[in-house]
Parts: C-alpha cells; sequence; structure tokens
C-alpha cells in the first residue's frame, strides 16, 4: 500500500517507516523537515493540501506530536501536540479525501482515559469511556484533545479509522536519551509508587502495533497498546539509574512538584491497560512482560 505518515520524522515515525518498509509498503513522510517526502505544516490545512496535489495515498497516518524531552513538565508545553491533535487531525482527513486513502491509523495516549487514580484493575476498550470531561481546565485541553482525535477521525464520512491508545514509551532513542540525561544532571525527581502503576510499551513495539493496525484494525476500532504487567512511575525511572549506572533519583514528597503541575499529574495517576484485544485482533504482543526488564535489557544491547 501507498501511506503518508504524519510524524515520520520523529521516534514513533521512523520505527513506524522501518516496519511499513519491511513489510512492503511504500511510505511518504509528512512535516516540515527536510527528510519527509511532502513538505507541510500539519496545522495549516491549506498547505497539506497543495503538498499533496496529484497524489493518491491507501492509508493516513498521524503520528505527529510536538512533544520534547521535557514536555511532561508544563501544561503549557502540550499546547502544540494538543493543537496537532485536533487541527491536525482534520487537516490529515481532508489530504486523505484528496488522495482516495480510506483508512487513517492513530496514535493516541491512555492519558485520554482521564488522568487521576483508576483503580488496580487494568482498563479495556469498551469498558472505560475514552476523553471524559473534567473540571480542571488545562487538564480538559489534553484529554479534550485526545478525544477530539479519535471523534474527528470516528465520525469521518467514507474513512475506516483505527485509533492506538499508548502506554507511556521507553526504550531506544527514549530511556538512552531523555531519562537518561535528565537522571544525570540529577533532574528527574520521583515519588513513592504507594502502588500506583502506569501502562509502559517500548517504542519499538508501539511502532510494530502501528504497523499491524494499518493491516488489520477493524474500522471505528480502538486499541490498548502497552506491556503486560504496569510500572511505578518510581520504579521505572530507579530500574533505568540502575541498569545503566546512572545516579538514582531523589525521592521527594508529591506536594514539592507542585511547580511542575504536569509531572505532579502524570505521577500520581494510577493507570493500567488490558491490551488483550490487540493480541486477538492485531496479533500484537509485548517483547518485555514489563518496562523494568525492558529497561535492563535495552542496556545489555547497549553495552551497558
Amino acid at each position: 500500500m501507498r501511506i503518508l505518515l504524519a510524524g515520520a520524522s520523529g521516534v514513533l515515525g521512523q520505527r513506524t517507516v522501518r516496519e511499513l518498509t519491511a513489510a512492503g509498503h511504500e511510505v511518504a513522510g509528512l512535516g516540515r523537515g527536510a527528510t519527509n517526502t511532502v513538505r507541510a505544516d500539519l496545522l495549516d490545512g491549506d498547505a497539506v493540501l497543495r503538498a499533496v496535489d496529484g497524489m493518491a495515498f491507501d492509508v493516513v497516518i498521524h503520528a505527529a506530536t510536538a512533544l520534547q524531552g521535557t514536555s511532561l513538565i508544563r501544561h503549557q508545553e502540550m499546547a502544540g501536540t494538543n493543537a496537532l491533535r485536533v487541527r491536525g487531525t482534520a487537516n490529515l482527513l481532508a489530504a486523505a479525501r484528496a488522495t482516495g486513502a480510506r483508512r487513517i491509523v492513530l496514535e493516541n495516549m491512555m492519558f485520554g482515559y482521564g488522568y487521576g487514580d483508576h483503580g488496580d484493575r487494568p482498563l479495556t476498550e469498551a469498558g472505560t469511556p475514552f476523553g471524559p470531561a473534567g473540571t480542571n481546565p488545562w487538564l480538559e485541553q489534553h484529554v479534550g484533545a485526545m478525544r477530539a482525535k479519535e471523534e474527528l477521525a470516528f465520525t469521518a464520512d467514507g474513512i475506516d479509522a483505527v485509533s492506538l491508545r499508548f502506554g507511556l514509551f521507553y526504550g531506544k532513542d527514549v530511556t538512552d536519551t531523555t531519562v537518561l540525561t535528565l537522571l544525570r544532571k540529577r533532574r528527574l525527581p520521583v515519588i513513592a509508587d504507594h502502588g500506583r502503576k502506569l501502562a509502559w510499551v517500548n517504542v519499538d513495539d508501539a511502532a510494530r502495533a502501528m504497523a499491524a493496525a494499518v493491516e488489520h484494525g477493524r474500522p471505528s476500532q480502538a486499541y490498548n497498546i502497552a506491556d503486560d504487567l504496569p510500572t511505578g512511575f518510581g520504579t521505572h525511572v530507579r530500574a533505568v539509574a540502575e541498569a545503566f549506572g546512572a545516579p538514582a533519583p531523589l525521592r521527594v514528597p508529591l506536594w514539592l512538584l507542585r511547580p511542575a503541575p504536569l509531572a505532579h499529574t502524570i505521577m500520581a495517576t494510577n493507570l493500567r491497560l488490558d491490551s488483550g484485544k490487540a493480541r486477538e485482533e492485531l496479533g500484537w504482543k509485548p517483547s518485555h512482560a514489563d518496562s523494568v526488564e525492558g529497561v535492563r535489557s535495552l542496556a545489555r544491547t547497549l553495552g551497558v
């Protein structure tokens, strides 16, 4: 198939291109960077349509974000990604119609289920509302953007939409760069987990899920994509420090993170995912049981 991939230059996008190309598909990257085949700002709908004029695609993939290494600190740093999830999705749907694409595959995140304490039972796609309206105006911006991304695609006439709801990413070019750099600079404190756990997924596994969704995802369906076992944020970061020989993170009380409100919210969240549907329908499964095993394997692979 001919595939247009927005976000092809990102960590997930690069790996997704690799997976799709290995499967025999032809991929064109859409974005502003020089490495993209189709050059346009995804937030400029007219520019996107001009860039794809005369082209034909079978599938469009939306994996574009504006996240940087420290974009989980302040709410304002999510503004670019929120815009890409809303306006960017609308513009990609227009590009899909203009190029004859009949399917769109979306990257989304588990926090679309809402931040906070979801208890110890893993969330399923059918059993938990996605994008619940909240009372916190900042969090509603983030959750609302994730909700809108799916609603826009699932209600688009003539286009099959599949959404993947990922756990937090770890792995090559994530753990060994951003997380490890922050640890070595002593700029990544953690709190006691107190039973709170989060869903995680290796970014290479996430790319395999994207490729599987292109070929096997059912229309108007969402799939949770995460390791089998959730891991507390503090446990995960300490495992990275141990595996790579970095200084152990400083453990602080939760209230001390209030100047970093988004990080405060994420570390206080308890959210686990059930990926059974992806196993059954996409033929996907994680390469590691949990992120602790995953980061140890990464360290060994990198010769640490």
